[in-house]
């Protein structure tokens, strides 16, 4: 019998995880801590053992069979304490031919030492690998579901009036995230506290823990808050130099980006940063198409914590509260794309700056191109984006939206095909 949660929420990867464990001796889920991994997990286990319990911890680094049990699915959490635990349970798949055998969870990511040292083998074909995110909107119940991706792919949407979401809202959402603990019982003005203890926790412990080395705290509090300014942007490594360090020389400009180099390596193996790749693609001259990552924290609402934002202070500053709800579309459709085993893009011209701010892949090759807006002020500019860069490329999207905040409407335009609905509307 699973030991799920009381209260828990259904996530969308609860059916991916169903699937897979039908299919591979044991999956691991993989993503930043609270994100609600282990509560999802528990859904699907009938044992646990929790590798942060010393006693726990010590029996596996002795022999990693000791924590085993026959109480199948067995869910090893944060596994990755005790690397060896890996090659243990893949041995272990390879040994009895009975599927979903284990759920192994970790928030962070084995460094290279410990993977090149302690772990001898890929799982390929053993051990499935999921990635696991925040919650999107659809999932703590802020949207409504009336679009799906798969409805604008299918050009079966129904189009429709709904409840247009105020922008004060939209900004209480930002500044909440999708922490599954922030869903219940938390008021507005506490919401922020979560965001901000997890990067109080990174400072603290998480960016040197199982380390030899000691990363300087302030050093990594000004990289993260350059990475918040630059949030939904294509900040390279320069941009970072520039905001954090004042150097004088080229030795110390080396110097700069290699500190940048190691301690962003860490907030990617803490899955605290989820850049969102350039799209390929056939358009008018491939020389001039941008291979930069547009830069975007695992959830917006670091970011918030970050700069000390309010639902004020975004009210009165609404450039800032654009780029923050593009991240805010931006993660959900990150989701929703993993959900429907598809990918997330960006796109941008080098020459004339044209940019579409996201492009959704699907496994079959087919593509939607969405630009993303704050206010309904924002579609005649999104529109001639879109159609530009529909004239220019060579291979046609399956479909294009516009994804808008303050709107209260499902429609799609009679001139141009181009769908436009609120984000608090959309699912996978």
């Amino acid at each position: 019998m699973a030991l799920t949660e009381k209260n828990y929420k259904n996530r969308l990867i609860d059916l991916k995880i169903k699937r897979y464990l039908n299919v591979f001796g044991a999956i691991c889920i993989e993503g930043p801590k609270w994100c609600g991994k282990t509560w999802t997990s528990l859904n699907h286990a009938n044992s646990v053992v929790y590798i942060t319990d010393k006693e726990s911890r010590n029996l596996a680094k002795i022999n990693p069979k000791y924590i085993f049990n026959d109480n199948k699915p067995q869910l090893i959490d944060e596994w990755q304490l005790v690397p060896e635990i890996w090659d243990s349970v893949r041995h272990e798949c390879d040994s009895v031919p009975k599927k979903g055998n284990f759920i192994l969870t970790g928030s962070t990511t084995l460094r290279k030492d410990d993977k090149n040292q302690k772990v001898f083998h890929s799982g390929a074909g053993r051990i499935a690998r999921l990635k696991m995110y925040t919650m999107s909107l659809y999932e703590s119940g802020n949207s409504t579901g009336d679009v799906s991706i798969m409805d604008m792919y299918n050009n079966t949407v129904n189009c429709k009036y709904i409840r247009k979401i105020e922008l004060t809202d939209l900004a209480q959402l930002i500044i909440r995230g999708g922490w599954p603990a922030n869903m219940e019982n938390v008021n507005d003005e506490d919401a922020s506290l979560i965001p901000k203890n997890y990067i109080q926790s990174i400072i603290e412990s998480d960016m040197n823990d199982g380390e030899n080395k000691v990363r300087d705290g302030h050093i990594m509090m000004m990289i993260l808050r350059s990475l918040a300014r630059n949030e939904s942007t294509i900040a390279g490594s320069k941009t970072i130099v520039k905001d954090i360090e004042n150097y004088e020389n080229e030795e110390e400009l080396v110097k700069s980006r290699t500190t940048i180099s190691d301690y962003i390596d860490v907030l990617n193996r803490l899955h605290l940063i989820e850049n969102q790749e350039a799209f390929s693609i056939n358009y008018r001259s491939s020389n001039r198409v941008g291979k930069s990552s547009k830069r975007h924290f695992t959830d917006p609402s670091l970011a918030c914590a970050l700069l000390n934002l309010s639902c004020d202070k975004l009210m009165k500053d609404l450039k800032t509260f654009g780029l923050l709800f593009e991240a805010l579309v931006e993660r959900d459709l990150r989701i929703y794309m993993d959900y429907l085993d598809g990918k997330l893009y960006h796109f941008r011209d080098n020459n004339t700056g044209d940019e579409v701010d996201a492009i959704i892949e699907f496994n079959d090759g087919e593509y939607g191109a969405i630009e993303i807006k704050l206010s309904s002020d924002g579609v005649s500019d999104a529109k001639k984006s879109l159609m530009k860069f529909y004239d220019n490329v060579q291979k046609k999207p399956r479909f294009m939206c516009i994804i808008v905040g303050y709107y209260e409407a499902v429609i799609q335009d009679p001139e141009t095909g181009i769908y436009i609905l609120p984000i608090t509307s959309l699912k996978a």
